[in-house]
């Protein structure tokens, strides 16, 4: 069975971008050769990647036109990638399809043959994806900032949802990596 994974930078505070939509300069706090590094291995264990209609724009308008060469920028324009949306009619990102339902399309992904997928930013879908039981890991790189105010990583839930600890991985830039999978799969 196929895994998902979603994967994200996110704040002392909680916050996975700031007040206005890709306000990331935080993320420079955590960038660094060891990240990067864990980056590219991210490449070679997933085969999908899985964003929302917000963040499959932002992602859609920088990555095809990317001055740097480097693994990430041919692993992020190579690789197959669905944007959750019930708004767009076309993705015009290369190797990328809308979905309607991304609940049934994981459901249905999840069955079939294939590598990890992840979820990257979304923390919309993430957290629909979250709530029904299809994420197996939650993977955070927790950035050592303080943003005060922002858009949070983890939206409200009506329950709370225990995490287990699979691994923590601390930076030289004073970032860790946390791994986490759901305490009670569904």
């Amino acid at each position: 069975m196929r895994k998902l994974v979603i994967w994200n930078l996110m704040t002392l505070d909680g916050y996975f971008e700031g007040t206005k939509p890709w306000d990331l300069d935080f993320h420079m706090l955590a960038w660094g050769d060891e990240l990067e590094h864990y980056a590219t291995e991210l490449g070679k264990e997933g085969d999908l990647l899985i964003f929302g209609r917000k963040t499959y724009e932002g992602m859609a308008a920088y990555w095809p036109t990317a001055t740097e060469t480097s693994d990430i920028t041919a692993y992020m324009n190579g690789i197959a990638k669905i944007a959750a949306s019930r708004t767009l009619d076309k993705a015009d990102w290369n190797n990328t399809r809308v979905v309607g339902d991304i609940v049934a399309e994981v459901k249905k992904l999840k069955e079939e043959p294939g590598k990890t997928m992840f979820v990257f930013g979304s923390a919309e879908v993430a957290d629909v994806l979250l709530k029904v039981g299809l994420v197996d890991e939650l993977r955070i790189c927790l950035v050592p900032v303080v943003l005060g105010s922002g858009n949070p990583h983890f939206k409200p839930a009506a329950e709370q949802r225990p995490m287990k600890l699979i691994d923590s991985c601390p930076l030289k830039t004073g970032a860790v990596i946390l791994r986490y999978e759901p305490a009670n799969p569904a």
